[in-house]
């Protein structure tokens, strides 16, 4: 028999992303101020999400078949899920801030726009490459 999985802090984070009026609340409310920028930050990651994903079905839509075999495909996949990761960690971070003004701590640090920008760096260097290639050949 295997020991039961408990799953509370998943769906207990999961439901203060999607219902934070029904979860208690915890610490003071802050600066209406604050709460309003941590709001924008939310939205400008949403924006870079979304971009992310219009460049992907933009790739996959309208370039061209490249020399190296499916290459578009797997530029238009990686900038569909680079997309989705993007969204996934703005809600996340902005649960997570909000939580921490209340209380009065350390807004949470983040590498992930340090990993973001290498990520997006590569890609750019792979593709490059890859016009390079074609063009010398």
């Amino acid at each position: 028999m295997t020991p039961a999985v408990d799953n509370h802090p998943v769906f207990g984070a999961l439901r203060q992303w999607f219902d934070p009026e029904n979860q208690p609340t915890v610490g003071r409310t802050p600066d209406y101020r604050f709460s309003l920028a941590n709001e924008r930050t939310f939205l400008a990651w949403i924006r870079t999400g979304l971009a992310l994903i219009a460049g992907g079905l933009a790739c996959a839509q309208f370039l061209p078949p490249l020399s190296v075999a499916h290459l578009r495909e797997i530029i238009a996949i990686a900038l569909l899920l680079l997309g989705a990761v993007v969204a996934l960690r703005a809600v996340d971070h902005w649960a997570r801030t909000e939580r921490a003004m209340r209380l009065g701590q350390e807004l949470p640090g983040s590498k992930f726009p340090a990993i973001l920008a290498l990520v997006v760096a590569a890609g750019a260097l792979l593709l490059a490459a890859a016009v390079l290639i074609k063009a010398v050949r």
